[in-house]
């Protein structure tokens, strides 16, 4: 038997309807060549589902009927459709995932976006010193960020941003030197383990403790 008729024999092989001699010499094919091994695993349903439609109906079956010429010919097209089906499918399958990937990171980003705090801004001037101060908070996992802005001409002093929380407490953050006659716009950042919150007011004072205003934080 040559190697292209035993690669068409897996269809009779799976069905059974090889004799012993052909059968034994195809088992011995299938040794040696896993496309006809896969080829007849992938008939098993098919010939069951025959046998079974045999066996239930054996009065319409003549005792000798053997699968025509053109059965094997049925049933390897059957499978190729089957085939690409499932690779279909699996297309379909995986641009599915993909859009939905896509969209799940789009939309993610948008309630990330969304979800932001927004940025609390407070400024106020003081009638007796004349200073005035601007301070920017954003809301942080640790705490809050500060943007602050001074403009002062009373120096030449140190001065320091207090953050005062609801509950009394104080934090000293951020420091900066104030010039003589200086009336120019000082800027600096600092951080607050307080979260907004929690933040009552800010004050701007001195070295030696004198308030130069101070900032409502809501």
């Amino acid at each position: 038997m040559r190697s292209l008729e035993r690669h068409r024999d897996v269809g009779a092989y799976a069905l059974g309807v090889l004799d012993e001699a052909d059968a034994f010499r195809f088992e011995d094919h299938l040794v040696e060549c896993p496309q006809c091994a896969a080829r007849a695993t992938e008939f098993g349903p098919t010939a069951r589902q025959l046998m079974l439609f045999r066996q239930a109906t054996p009065q319409f079956v003549p005792p000798l009927a053997q699968p025509g010429p053109r059965l094997l010919e049925r049933l390897l097209g059957e499978i190729g459709v089957r085939r690409r089906t499932n690779r279909r499918r699996f297309l379909y399958g995986l641009a599915a995932s993909v859009v939905l990937a896509v969209a799940g990171s789009a939309l993610a980003l948008q309630l990330g976006s969304s979800a932001a705090p927004e940025a609390r801004v407070t400024a106020a001037t003081d009638p007796s010193t004349g200073v005035w101060a601007q301070v920017t908070a954003e809301g942080a996992d640790w705490g809050s960020g500060l943007s602050v802005k001074v403009r002062d001409s009373s120096g030449p002093h140190s001065c320091r941003l207090f953050v005062v929380g609801r509950d009394g407490s104080e934090q000293a953050v951020g420091g900066w030197s104030v010039g003589a006659h200086e009336s120019g716009t000082t800027s600096t950042t600092a951080g607050s383990s307080m979260s907004p919150d929690d933040i009552d007011h800010y004050d701007v004072r001195t070295s030696d403790g004198q308030r130069l205003v101070t900032l409502p934080a809501h």
